[in-house]
């Protein structure tokens, strides 16, 4: 299920404005999941870099970044903020044409937005103290074959248990919380900012963080349409040019894995009309992801995966990561941007 985002009078001002200056801005299609993640689209909007561009951004909102494959594949959305999953690459062996083009979140080493946690009865009780206490327990994943499928495979490998040694159930970040609490799950990979809000309840305890096993996993990717990309080409670099300004200007309010750097609070309001998480103290307060100022991706991080969504037969065929990577838009605008130097 899709809907539009509502920008109200902002969009009505920036129409205005685009007509007044003699020139209609161009209509671009971005799928999100209105998550803290989607941050480096609504600075952009927010702080008049898609429009100095001329661009006007059309956010479509989907429940799940699995749900935009479809459509951009079908050249009904240009842009997506989505997990590189085995249903994207399922899409590809297809002959489906999307590209992955940036990054758009990943785990920082040392200050990870994502997390291993126990519940906190079973951790009380001294049940569950290491994830080799895992062993033979149910352990809460959003899905079959996205990246905390692998996240939660390499925690498992890194005390020398497998991917089949505990159960998997999945359920939603929003789900979490009460399966930790009452039992019905002994651990989880989750996702801030449910991680705060389940530890804010005493459901669980944050047995460590995601980068102590997989240290920048790259667990969500700018993707551009096969038409974007190519019929549209010169939108999509000026496109590239404010999303790549957006996340310098979201770096430069990272201190510590939180937003308390320069223009810190200035990024808590914009996500707090924009994005899901309406509280500002809940933004201030959350560990936020890494979004590279300069679009880079871990490739060998999506490689990995995809290794394992093969292994575990939930992609078929011979894809591989090479074919849907396309680093021409970053390369193109680190020459006109220069390397990021942080303020």
């Amino acid at each position: 299920m899709l809907k539009r985002h509502a920008l109200g009078a902002a969009c009505a001002a920036f129409a205005l404005a685009a007509f007044a200056g003699g020139a209609r801005a161009e209509k671009v299609s971005v799928a999100i999941v209105n998550a803290v993640s989607d941050v480096g689209f609504f600075i952009a909007d927010a702080k008049g870099y898609f429009k100095a561009e001329g661009i006007e951004p059309d956010f479509v909102t989907f429940d799940t970044g699995a749900k935009m494959v479809a459509p951009l594949g079908a050249g009904q959305l240009d842009v997506g903020g989505g997990a590189p999953s085995a249903g994207l690459y399922n899409a590809i062996e297809r002959g489906i044409k999307i590209r992955i083009v940036a990054d758009k979140a990943h785990n920082r080493q040392g200050a990870p937005f994502q997390f291993f946690l126990v519940s906190k009865p079973l951790w009380d009780k001294g049940e569950v103290k290491s994830l080799k206490d895992l062993k033979g327990r149910k352990v809460a994943i959003s899905g079959q074959g996205g990246g905390d499928a692998s996240v939660l495979n390499e925690a498992m490998k890194s005390v020398g248990l497998t991917y089949d040694d505990v159960e998997k159930v999945y359920l939603g970040f929003p789900q979490h919380a009460a399966a930790l609490q009452n039992g019905a799950v002994a651990g989880s990979v989750t996702t801030e900012p449910s991680v705060s809000n389940i530890v804010k309840l005493g459901a669980a305890h944050v047995l460590m963080g995601n980068d102590t096993f997989y240290p920048n996993h790259q667990t969500a990717v700018i993707l551009f349409s096969e038409d974007f990309a190519t019929k549209k080409r010169a939108t999509a670099q000026k496109f590239m040019r404010a999303y790549v300004k957006a996340t310098r200007d979201f770096n430069d309010a990272v201190a510590d894995g939180k937003l308390s750097g320069p223009g810190g609070e200035e990024i808590v309001q914009i996500l707090a009309k924009y994005s899901n998480v309406k509280d500002p103290a809940v933004l201030r307060a959350l560990t936020v992801h890494g979004a590279h100022p300069d679009g880079a991706m871990n490739v060998d991080s999506l490689k990995k995966d995809l290794v394992f969504f093969k292994e575990q037969g939930d992609v078929k065929g011979s894809v591989q990561v090479e074919q849907v990577i396309d680093l021409s838009f970053i390369e193109a605008t680190l020459k006109e941007l220069g390397p990021y130097r942080r303020k």
